[in-house]
């Protein structure tokens, strides 16, 4: 196991404005992280990413060449940086605004201005998704666990597979919706079911009423993934037959938490 701390982190941070990239450096080091690039837009950014891989992109969302998705899908299209953490801080509230960022896996999206205990979250993350540990279970040796991912993003589907790899997991069957989970739930038996709400065909809250009613999987645990923030929605969703549910981005500690929760005292 690799045991990193902030400050072994290199940053590579992406902000056009002067005064924005000073408070963003400053709280920064107050981390402890003092290893920080800067770039002033999507072009100078993507050229040092290429050159020097860092361990964290952080990113405001608008440039004079573009925006930080532009940024975040060229890096998520080349295979050799495609694994680089990404994270958004953004004065951005609207929700189908960030929706796309929640659905590609980013590391943490920070409003601005940010507290120290959002900006510490969020270096945690980054830390946990670097420095893998397996995950100890007593009912369950880690590396036999089945899991079935199901979510209509490749790309949220990558960044979920990593963390769960990262858990010791190896063994993993994807699907793009809740048809074709249903398809593979008849083919196979699974020890976890990690899946998004929001989905084609058949949406997660579906799903899991159809493995709770339906499945001969009726007990397998389930955990939810979901960038929704209404209360009542939420709610209706726990009633449905799902274990647990987590936020997206989708955080590794609390992932790890949960997992365990669900699989030791199941």
């Amino acid at each position: 196991m690799i045991n990193l701390s902030p400050s072994d982190l290199h940053i590579l941070l992406v902000e056009p404005s002067l005064t924005q990239r000073n408070i963003i450096i400053k709280e920064l080091n107050l981390e402890g992280i003092t290893h920080i690039d800067y770039g002033k837009n999507h072009t100078e950014a993507f050229e040092k990413i290429k050159l020097n891989s860092p361990d964290l992109v952080i990113s405001s969302l608008h440039f004079n060449d573009g925006s930080a998705l532009d940024l975040l899908t060229a890096i998520k299209e080349d295979d050799s940086i495609d694994d680089v953490p990404f994270m958004l801080i953004s004065s951005e509230t609207r929700k189908h605004a960030l929706e796309t960022f929640k659905q590609s896996g980013v590391i943490a999206i920070l409003p601005k201005p940010f507290t120290r205990e959002n900006l510490g979250k969020a270096i945690n993350a980054t830390l946990d998704i670097l420095s893998p540990q397996e995950l100890e279970l007593e009912l369950y040796d880690v590396h036999d666990i089945k899991v079935l991912i199901v979510d209509d993003s490749m790309l949220a589907r990558n960044h979920i597979r990593r963390v769960l790899t990262n858990l010791g997991i190896q063994h993993f069957t994807e699907a793009v919706d809740g048809q074709k989970a249903i398809a593979a739930l008849n083919d196979k038996m699974f020890d976890l079911i990690v899946t998004d709400y929001n989905m084609p065909e058949v949406n997660g809250q579906e799903l899991a009423q159809f493995i709770r009613n339906e499945s001969h999987q009726s007990h397998v645990p389930i955990l939810m993934v979901s960038s929704e923030a209404n209360d009542t929605h939420l709610a209706n969703i726990a009633q449905s037959g799902v274990n647990a549910m987590c936020d997206k981005p989708f955080e590794p500690k609390t992932v790890k938490k949960l997992i365990y929760q669900l699989l030791d005292n199941h």
